[in-house]
């Protein structure tokens, strides 16, 4: 256990980076690079995400542990919307020198916590010094060529599915921000709002109930080689910059418009009861960093995940006339265009991501 007191450039980067190892199999570290090895017939899928203090995290609302565990659970959404299985993650910290170490090993054990769920782990990374706090992270995960899951694969008569609630990472952040606010939450309501803030969880538990679900629609034939699989008819991402977003990004990559009814759209009940259902709705649309995913499949496929997945919900349709468009299926509330610019966007936006 490190003491009391210890900043990082007491131990400089090979005592940091020494001390760091700690949290990764020590036989996948220590070269210049982590091999792993895919199983055969597996595709390789990579992606990465910077998390920088000040934007994606503050002291304000977020402890080193749970900066930790959102920096994982960012990178192990994106595989997860790429129908990936997690492999491993690479770290790269940039940190002022007079960062404590604890910090440091108090972030790092959030990511381990967060990773150790999923079977995966740390398997190399760097530190460097900068006068603003970064996490970058490097994602590896396999998955069948067939069960790869793209945003462009979207078409018209489409459900639209989501997986879970909107709008509690919104809520749980603005606790964080404002903690004299929601003081007529519930004690256990208040703290499940700023934990789906602090500590989301990206849903690969997901991904084995929809290829079961394709299995049951004959989508796939087991007992033949992968390479006859016939390919998997699904479009998605995941909602971390927001549902609207999510949607809208889906039907730009694939051409397609579409109508997505307000009423479905699943929000927390505690929420709507404290800020009502208007604001509760536009922070499911565009507050984020609720990491669920929003799938495009075809409806039998679809009501059949939702029967199977609790908390999944079929909010709208995929169209081939252009428009993506919030209705309302009472005509009570006007048409809305859905839109990137109200969610969020590096450089214009001012509260914390």
């Amino acid at each position: 256990m490190v003491r009391d007191g210890l900043l990082v450039r007491d131990v400089g980067e090979q005592g940091l980076l020494k001390r760091l190892q700690s949290f990764c199999p020590a036989e996948l570290v220590g070269d210049d690079g982590a091999v792993l090895t895919p199983s055969p017939g597996r595709s390789l899928v990579v992606t990465s995400d910077l998390l920088v203090d000040g934007v994606h995290f503050s002291d304000q609302t977020t402890q080193p542990e749970d900066a930790g565990w959102r920096a994982a659970a960012a990178n192990l959404s994106d595989l997860a919307a790429m129908g990936a299985s997690p492999l491993g993650i690479t770290v790269g910290l940039a940190v002022l020198g007079t960062v404590p170490v604890t910090w440091v090993e108090r972030l790092y054990q959030g990511m381990v916590d967060c990773l150790q769920l999923y079977g995966t782990a740390i398997v190399g990374g760097d530190v460097v010094r900068s006068p603003v706090t970064t996490i970058a992270i490097t994602a590896f995960g396999e998955a069948e060529p067939t069960h790869i899951i793209r945003r462009s694969a979207a078409r018209p008569g489409d459900a639209i599915l989501v997986t879970g609630i909107h709008g509690a990472s919104r809520a749980g952040l603005e606790l964080l921000l404002h903690p004299e606010s929601g003081q007529e939450l519930e004690p256990g309501d208040r703290a499940a709002l700023i934990q789906a803030h602090q500590r989301p969880n990206p849903r690969l538990d997901v991904l084995p109930l929809l290829w079961q679900v394709w299995a049951a629609e004959g989508k796939s034939q087991p007992t033949l080689p992968t390479s006859h699989f016939p390919a998997l008819h699904l479009a998605g991402m995941d909602s971390s910059d927001g549902l609207a977003d999510a949607i809208v990004q889906i039907c730009t990559a694939s051409g397609v418009g579409a109508r997505v009814e307000r009423s479905q759209i699943p929000l927390p009940p505690a929420l709507v009861a404290w800020v009502g259902s208007e604001k509760a709705l536009d922070w499911a649309l565009y507050g984020g960093e609720d990491f669920e995913l929003v799938l495009c499949l075809p409806l039998e496929m679809a009501q059949r995940l939702v029967n199977t997945l609790t908390g999944a919900a079929i909010v709208g349709v995929i169209t081939a006339e252009p428009g993506i468009v919030l209705v309302d299926a009472d005509k009570s509330h006007p048409e809305v265009p859905l839109t990137l610019e109200r969610g969020f966007q590096h450089f214009e936006s001012t509260f914390e991501r």
